[in-house]
């Protein structure tokens, strides 16, 4: 297994976040497709925020911590066809449990809960670079798509 972290929450060309996870040396970067309430909740703890009342994912936690259990880690430990699984690994008492869930929800918890991020072997050799994330041609893409959206905001203002 290969522990990865959060580098930061991205958009594709379709505003559709995507989770960026990281090695530690942020040399590979696994990309994953999120929907945008687990980006918030994401966004949300990795930013140290709070909200008024408690997210789901801070409901999980609290019942976890309520009950006596604690998140030791996730593990991105699977794709198939294009969906991307995880584990996460809750200790309670002197007994491990592994659940499954969906790797957003699962990194929302393992961020709460301070707990490690590990890519399976299988996971981790569909990693890409850094400059195959970043290509020039994706690169000149988002400029563009960006100067679009400019315009546009520029053209609804006047």
């Amino acid at each position: 297994m290969i522990p990865v972290k959060v580098k930061e929450i991205a958009f594709d060309l379709s505003m559709n976040p995507v989770l960026l996870l990281v090695d530690e040396a942020e040399v590979k970067v696994l990309p994953i497709w999120i929907g945008h309430f687990e980006a918030h909740a994401i966004a949300i703890a990795l930013e140290g925020g709070t909200t008024p009342r408690p997210l789901t994912h801070d409901l999980l936690k609290t019942l976890c911590d309520e009950f006596g259990g604690a998140i030791t880690r996730v593990v991105i430990n699977d794709v198939r066809d294009g969906t991307y699984y995880a584990q996460l690994h809750i200790l309670k008492k002197d007994s491990e449990s592994v659940v499954d869930a969906r790797p957003s929800d699962a990194i929302a918890l393992a961020l709460r809960s301070v707990a490690p991020i590990f890519l399976s072997d299988k996971v981790a050799g569909l990693t890409l670079t850094m400059d195959e994330l970043f290509s020039e041609e994706r690169q000149k893409a988002l400029r563009q798509l960006l100067e679009e959206h400019r315009k546009a905001v520029k053209k609804s203002l006047h």
